[in-house]
């Protein structure tokens, strides 16, 4: 599964971002579809995930900031993020948990990450 993210950048705080991740390849079907980010000197965290039912699970710190949303016709998940703040920065990985058409075997993909960076 090849997965291009894309829609990083630099913004002042208080100001909005899109990401967006297109998952390709020999996929069956695509179960949860995240968003995840690695600050520098700190551990990647989750934070937003969206089943193939349109469950959604937010972090505490971008519940109300951030929503996630998901195309199934074009394999494809977003991240609005709104109201944007300095401690948001980071590098922004997208996560697909799916199925390959091959023997049906589970497939965890990682996009290569975005930078998203907030000047105050």
């Amino acid at each position: 599964v090849q997965l291009v993210e894309s829609g990083g950048g630099l913004v002042q705080a208080g100001g909005s971002l899109r990401l967006s991740c297109a998952a390709s390849g020999s996929i069956f079907s695509i179960n949860a579809m995240g968003w995840y980010r690695q600050a520098p000197g700190k551990q990647r965290e989750l934070v937003a995930v969206i089943t193939s039912g349109g469950s959604t699970i937010y972090a505490d710190s971008v519940k109300g900031r951030f929503t996630i949303s998901r195309d199934n016709a074009k394999n494809t998940v977003y991240l609005q993020m709104n109201s944007l703040k300095p401690e948001d920065t980071a590098v922004y990985y997208c996560n697909v948990k799916s199925v390959l058409v091959v023997a049906a075997v589970p497939s965890d993909s990682w996009g290569q990450g975005t930078q998203v960076t907030v000047s105050s």
